[in-house]
Protein backbone atom coordinates (compact mmCIF):
# COMPACT_ATOMS: atom_id res chain seq x y z
CA UNK A 1 0.00 0.00 0.00
CA UNK A 2 1.39 3.36 -0.87
CA UNK A 3 -0.19 7.02 -0.22
CA UNK A 4 1.62 9.50 -1.61
CA UNK A 5 3.06 12.35 0.55
CA UNK A 6 5.37 15.30 1.13
CA UNK A 7 8.17 14.71 3.07
CA UNK A 8 11.58 16.68 4.40
CA UNK A 9 13.42 18.16 7.00
CA UNK A 10 11.27 19.60 9.66
CA UNK A 11 11.61 24.09 9.49
CA UNK A 12 12.28 26.32 12.99
CA UNK A 13 9.57 26.59 14.95
CA UNK A 14 8.15 28.79 17.72
CA UNK A 15 4.94 29.14 19.25
CA UNK A 16 4.69 32.71 19.79
CA UNK A 17 2.91 34.70 17.44
CA UNK A 18 3.83 37.40 15.56
CA UNK A 19 2.17 41.00 14.51
CA UNK A 20 -0.20 40.05 11.49
CA UNK A 21 1.97 40.69 7.96
CA UNK A 22 0.86 43.43 5.25
CA UNK A 23 1.57 41.29 3.05
CA UNK A 24 -0.32 38.21 1.77
CA UNK A 25 1.40 35.13 2.34
CA UNK A 26 3.38 33.34 -0.64
CA UNK A 27 2.70 29.90 0.39
CA UNK A 28 -0.68 30.26 0.96
CA UNK A 29 -1.93 28.32 -1.76
CA UNK A 30 0.39 25.22 -0.93
CA UNK A 31 -1.33 25.76 2.68
CA UNK A 32 -4.47 24.85 1.24
CA UNK A 33 -3.49 22.57 -0.94
CA UNK A 34 -1.81 20.45 1.96
CA UNK A 35 -5.18 20.22 3.95
CA UNK A 36 -5.89 16.98 2.93
CA UNK A 37 -3.07 14.94 3.50
CA UNK A 38 -2.75 16.13 6.90
CA UNK A 39 -6.28 15.31 7.80
CA UNK A 40 -5.29 11.98 6.37
CA UNK A 41 -2.23 11.76 8.43
CA UNK A 42 -3.57 12.85 11.64
CA UNK A 43 -6.21 10.87 11.39
CA UNK A 44 -4.89 7.51 10.92
CA UNK A 45 -2.44 8.39 13.98
CA UNK A 46 -5.61 9.52 15.81
CA UNK A 47 -8.62 7.58 14.68
CA UNK A 48 -10.56 10.39 15.43
CA UNK A 49 -11.77 12.95 13.07
CA UNK A 50 -12.28 15.30 15.62
CA UNK A 51 -8.65 15.04 17.21
CA UNK A 52 -7.27 15.18 13.40
CA UNK A 53 -9.11 18.66 12.72
CA UNK A 54 -7.82 19.81 16.01
CA UNK A 55 -4.25 18.88 15.40
CA UNK A 56 -4.60 19.97 11.90
CA UNK A 57 -5.40 23.50 13.21
CA UNK A 58 -2.72 23.38 16.04
CA UNK A 59 -0.34 22.44 12.86
CA UNK A 60 -1.32 25.39 11.02
CA UNK A 61 -1.43 27.70 14.04
CA UNK A 62 2.34 27.03 14.58
CA UNK A 63 3.13 28.06 10.66
CA UNK A 64 1.59 31.35 11.11
CA UNK A 65 3.32 31.66 14.45
CA UNK A 66 6.85 31.97 12.46
CA UNK A 67 7.80 35.17 11.28
CA UNK A 68 7.87 36.10 7.63
CA UNK A 69 11.56 35.44 7.57
CA UNK A 70 11.50 31.80 9.04
CA UNK A 71 8.96 30.89 6.65
CA UNK A 72 11.06 31.67 3.77
CA UNK A 73 14.03 29.68 5.41
CA UNK A 74 11.52 26.67 4.96
CA UNK A 75 12.27 24.95 1.59
CA UNK A 76 9.37 22.60 1.27
CA UNK A 77 6.00 24.20 3.76
CA UNK A 78 4.57 20.90 2.96
CA UNK A 79 7.17 18.32 4.22
CA UNK A 80 7.59 21.28 7.59
CA UNK A 81 3.67 21.09 7.69
CA UNK A 82 3.43 16.93 7.82
CA UNK A 83 6.47 16.81 10.49
CA UNK A 84 4.71 19.29 12.61
CA UNK A 85 1.45 17.52 12.78
CA UNK A 86 3.18 14.15 13.21
CA UNK A 87 5.31 15.46 16.43
CA UNK A 88 1.54 17.04 17.35
CA UNK A 89 -0.22 14.03 16.99
CA UNK A 90 2.75 11.81 18.97
CA UNK A 91 1.68 14.33 21.65
CA UNK A 92 -2.22 13.82 21.55
CA UNK A 93 -1.67 10.09 21.30
CA UNK A 94 0.23 10.14 24.95
CA UNK A 95 -2.36 12.11 26.42
CA UNK A 96 -5.55 10.20 24.42
CA UNK A 97 -4.32 7.00 26.52
CA UNK A 98 -4.80 8.22 29.81
CA UNK A 99 -7.97 9.96 28.67
CA UNK A 100 -9.45 6.82 27.28
CA UNK A 101 -8.83 4.92 30.05
CA UNK A 102 -11.56 7.64 31.90
CA UNK A 103 -13.96 6.44 28.77
CA UNK A 104 -17.07 5.16 29.46
CA UNK A 105 -17.54 1.73 27.75
CA UNK A 106 -15.64 0.72 25.09
CA UNK A 107 -13.36 2.92 22.87
CA UNK A 108 -13.53 2.48 19.04
CA UNK A 109 -12.35 4.93 16.18
CA UNK A 110 -14.71 7.60 14.97
CA UNK A 111 -16.12 5.83 11.69
CA UNK A 112 -16.17 7.54 8.11
CA UNK A 113 -18.57 7.08 5.81
CA UNK A 114 -18.31 7.88 1.97
CA UNK A 115 -17.75 11.67 0.65
CA UNK A 116 -20.96 11.70 -1.21
CA UNK A 117 -22.72 10.57 1.84
CA UNK A 118 -21.23 12.96 3.92
CA UNK A 119 -23.39 14.65 5.57
CA UNK A 120 -24.52 18.31 5.40
CA UNK A 121 -24.57 18.53 9.15
CA UNK A 122 -20.87 17.39 9.71
CA UNK A 123 -17.88 20.45 9.54
CA UNK A 124 -17.15 22.30 6.15
CA UNK A 125 -15.84 20.46 3.25
CA UNK A 126 -15.14 17.63 4.53
CA UNK A 127 -16.37 15.56 1.28
CA UNK A 128 -12.60 14.81 -0.10
CA UNK A 129 -10.19 14.91 3.03
CA UNK A 130 -9.88 11.66 4.07
CA UNK A 131 -9.05 8.86 1.51
CA UNK A 132 -10.55 5.43 2.25
CA UNK A 133 -8.65 2.38 1.58
CA UNK A 134 -7.58 -0.73 3.75
CA UNK A 135 -5.41 2.08 5.81
CA UNK A 136 -8.57 3.05 7.49
CA UNK A 137 -10.58 0.33 7.50
CA UNK A 138 -12.24 -0.80 11.36
CA UNK A 139 -10.36 -3.74 11.94
CA UNK A 140 -7.03 -1.61 10.72
CA UNK A 141 -7.34 1.34 12.75
CA UNK A 142 -8.89 -0.62 15.94
CA UNK A 143 -5.58 -2.53 15.84
CA UNK A 144 -3.64 0.41 15.72
CA UNK A 145 -5.00 1.43 19.07
CA UNK A 146 -3.08 -1.51 20.85
CA UNK A 147 0.00 0.50 20.03
CA UNK A 148 2.21 2.53 22.09
CA UNK A 149 2.65 5.95 20.76
CA UNK A 150 5.60 5.99 19.40
CA UNK A 151 4.86 2.54 17.62
CA UNK A 152 2.16 3.97 15.80
CA UNK A 153 3.50 6.81 14.62
CA UNK A 154 6.47 4.63 13.17
CA UNK A 155 4.58 2.39 11.93
CA UNK A 156 2.08 4.79 9.87
CA UNK A 157 4.74 6.85 8.63
CA UNK A 158 6.86 4.46 7.39
CA UNK A 159 4.80 1.50 6.36
CA UNK A 160 1.80 4.08 5.56
CA UNK A 161 3.10 7.43 3.79
CA UNK A 162 6.33 5.98 3.40
CA UNK A 163 8.65 7.96 5.33
CA UNK A 164 12.41 6.54 5.65
CA UNK A 165 13.43 5.62 9.10
CA UNK A 166 15.59 8.39 9.09
CA UNK A 167 12.55 10.76 8.86
CA UNK A 168 10.75 9.20 11.51
CA UNK A 169 13.42 9.08 13.85
CA UNK A 170 13.54 13.18 13.43
CA UNK A 171 9.68 13.07 13.95
CA UNK A 172 9.48 11.01 16.97
CA UNK A 173 12.92 12.10 18.49
CA UNK A 174 14.78 8.53 17.84
CA UNK A 175 17.87 7.22 16.45
CA UNK A 176 16.56 5.32 13.50
CA UNK A 177 17.36 1.58 14.25
CA UNK A 178 15.05 2.69 17.42
CA UNK A 179 12.07 3.81 14.63
CA UNK A 180 12.79 0.34 12.96
CA UNK A 181 12.03 -1.53 15.74
CA UNK A 182 9.37 0.44 16.71
CA UNK A 183 7.86 -0.14 13.14
CA UNK A 184 8.59 -4.28 13.63
CA UNK A 185 6.72 -3.94 16.69
CA UNK A 186 3.70 -2.96 15.47
CA UNK A 187 3.68 -5.19 12.46
CA UNK A 188 3.84 -7.74 15.12
CA UNK A 189 0.70 -6.43 16.90
CA UNK A 190 -0.77 -6.31 13.36
CA UNK A 191 -0.36 -9.76 12.72
CA UNK A 192 -2.32 -10.77 16.33
CA UNK A 193 -5.38 -8.87 15.36
CA UNK A 194 -8.51 -9.93 13.22
CA UNK A 195 -7.14 -11.97 9.47
CA UNK A 196 -7.33 -10.58 6.60
CA UNK A 197 -10.58 -10.79 4.72
CA UNK A 198 -9.14 -11.68 1.21
CA UNK A 199 -12.82 -11.53 0.12
CA UNK A 200 -14.62 -9.51 -2.96
CA UNK A 201 -16.85 -6.84 -1.61
CA UNK A 202 -19.22 -7.14 -3.64
CA UNK A 203 -19.38 -10.90 -1.28
CA UNK A 204 -18.66 -8.74 1.63
CA UNK A 205 -21.80 -6.83 0.95
CA UNK A 206 -23.80 -9.42 0.42
CA UNK A 207 -22.83 -10.90 3.82
CA UNK A 208 -23.49 -7.76 5.50
CA UNK A 209 -26.82 -7.77 3.89
CA UNK A 210 -28.32 -11.21 4.38
CA UNK A 211 -27.20 -10.27 8.87
CA UNK A 212 -29.13 -6.92 7.92
CA UNK A 213 -32.10 -9.32 7.05
CA UNK A 214 -31.87 -11.48 9.19
CA UNK A 215 -31.24 -9.09 12.25
CA UNK A 216 -34.53 -6.83 11.00
CA UNK A 217 -36.35 -10.28 11.43
CA UNK A 218 -34.72 -11.06 14.52
CA UNK A 219 -33.82 -14.68 13.07
CA UNK A 220 -31.84 -15.76 15.85
CA UNK A 221 -30.91 -19.04 13.71
CA UNK A 222 -30.17 -17.23 10.68
CA UNK A 223 -27.38 -14.55 12.56
CA UNK A 224 -25.81 -18.01 13.97
CA UNK A 225 -25.44 -18.90 10.41
CA UNK A 226 -23.80 -15.78 8.94
CA UNK A 227 -21.58 -15.18 12.49
CA UNK A 228 -17.60 -17.22 13.46
CA UNK A 229 -18.66 -19.16 16.61
CA UNK A 230 -15.88 -16.88 18.36
CA UNK A 231 -17.19 -13.52 16.94
CA UNK A 232 -16.54 -10.71 18.79
CA UNK A 233 -19.54 -8.06 18.84
CA UNK A 234 -18.11 -4.20 20.74
CA UNK A 235 -20.44 -1.43 21.17
CA UNK A 236 -19.16 2.17 22.01
CA UNK A 237 -21.61 4.53 23.31
CA UNK A 238 -19.20 6.67 25.10
CA UNK A 239 -21.89 7.31 28.35
CA UNK A 240 -23.98 9.21 25.78
CA UNK A 241 -26.53 6.49 24.61
CA UNK A 242 -26.81 2.44 26.17
CA UNK A 243 -24.24 0.29 24.62
CA UNK A 244 -22.75 -3.45 25.87
CA UNK A 245 -20.19 -2.09 28.91
CA UNK A 246 -18.25 -4.92 27.34
CA UNK A 247 -17.94 -7.04 24.08
CA UNK A 248 -20.28 -9.63 23.16
CA UNK A 249 -18.46 -12.67 22.41
CA UNK A 250 -19.30 -15.96 20.46
CA UNK A 251 -22.03 -16.87 17.53
CA UNK A 252 -25.03 -17.66 19.85
CA UNK A 253 -24.40 -14.56 22.13
CA UNK A 254 -24.05 -12.04 19.74
CA UNK A 255 -27.02 -13.74 17.51
CA UNK A 256 -29.21 -13.49 20.94
CA UNK A 257 -27.93 -10.05 21.77
CA UNK A 258 -28.63 -8.53 18.22
CA UNK A 259 -32.38 -10.21 18.06
CA UNK A 260 -32.68 -8.74 21.18
CA UNK A 261 -32.69 -5.42 19.87
CA UNK A 262 -35.81 -5.50 17.62
CA UNK A 263 -35.06 -2.84 15.29
CA UNK A 264 -38.48 -2.56 14.21
CA UNK A 265 -40.10 -2.64 17.26
CA UNK A 266 -37.79 0.51 18.07
CA UNK A 267 -38.90 1.87 14.94
CA UNK A 268 -35.12 1.62 13.37
CA UNK A 269 -34.23 1.76 9.95
CA UNK A 270 -31.27 -0.25 9.10
CA UNK A 271 -29.58 1.18 5.72
CA UNK A 272 -26.81 -0.42 3.64
CA UNK A 273 -23.51 1.73 3.53
CA UNK A 274 -19.79 2.08 3.16
CA UNK A 275 -17.74 2.20 6.84
CA UNK A 276 -14.46 3.47 6.65
CA UNK A 277 -14.19 2.11 2.85
CA UNK A 278 -16.02 -1.67 3.71
CA UNK A 279 -19.77 -2.84 3.18
CA UNK A 280 -21.68 -1.49 6.59
CA UNK A 281 -24.90 -0.67 8.10
CA UNK A 282 -26.34 2.49 9.77
CA UNK A 283 -29.24 2.42 11.95
CA UNK A 284 -31.97 5.63 11.97
CA UNK A 285 -34.77 6.83 13.71
CA UNK A 286 -37.00 9.04 12.19
CA UNK A 287 -34.53 9.74 9.46
CA UNK A 288 -31.67 10.53 12.25
CA UNK A 289 -28.52 8.13 12.66
CA UNK A 290 -28.29 6.61 15.46
CA UNK A 291 -25.86 4.26 14.95
CA UNK A 292 -22.99 3.25 12.58
CA UNK A 293 -22.22 -0.57 12.47
CA UNK A 294 -18.46 -1.85 10.56
CA UNK A 295 -17.99 -5.61 9.96
CA UNK A 296 -14.99 -7.67 9.26
CA UNK A 297 -15.63 -10.93 7.36
CA UNK A 298 -14.06 -13.90 6.67
CA UNK A 299 -14.37 -16.57 4.70
CA UNK A 300 -18.08 -15.58 4.04
CA UNK A 301 -18.85 -15.42 8.01
CA UNK A 302 -18.87 -12.37 10.10
CA UNK A 303 -15.98 -12.36 12.88
CA UNK A 304 -15.79 -8.61 14.17
CA UNK A 305 -18.90 -6.13 14.63
CA UNK A 306 -18.11 -2.82 16.11
CA UNK A 307 -21.09 -0.50 16.64
CA UNK A 308 -19.95 2.81 17.33
CA UNK A 309 -23.38 4.72 19.03
CA UNK A 310 -21.71 7.36 20.72
CA UNK A 311 -23.65 10.88 18.62
CA UNK A 312 -20.31 13.05 19.20
CA UNK A 313 -18.87 10.14 16.83
CA UNK A 314 -21.09 10.45 14.15
CA UNK A 315 -21.02 13.55 13.67
CA UNK A 316 -20.81 13.38 9.94
CA UNK A 317 -23.97 10.57 9.52
CA UNK A 318 -26.42 12.91 11.36
CA UNK A 319 -28.17 15.12 8.37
Amino acid sequence: MRINASKGADGAMTTRPEPEQSRPDPHLGAMVRERRQLINLAYRLLGSLAEAEDAVQETYTRWYALSEAQRATIASPGAWLSTVASRVCLDVLGSARARRERYVGQWLPEPLPEPAEWSSGGTADPADRVTLDESVSMAFLVVLEAMTPAERVAFVLHDVFRYSFAEVAGIVGRTPAACRQLASSARRRLRGGPPDAAFPPARQAAVVRDFKRAWEAGDIGALIGLLDPDVTATGDGGGLVTAAPRPVVGGEQVARFFAGLGVRAADVTLLERTVNGQPGLVAQRDGATVGVYAFHVVGERITRIWAVLNPEKIRPWIG
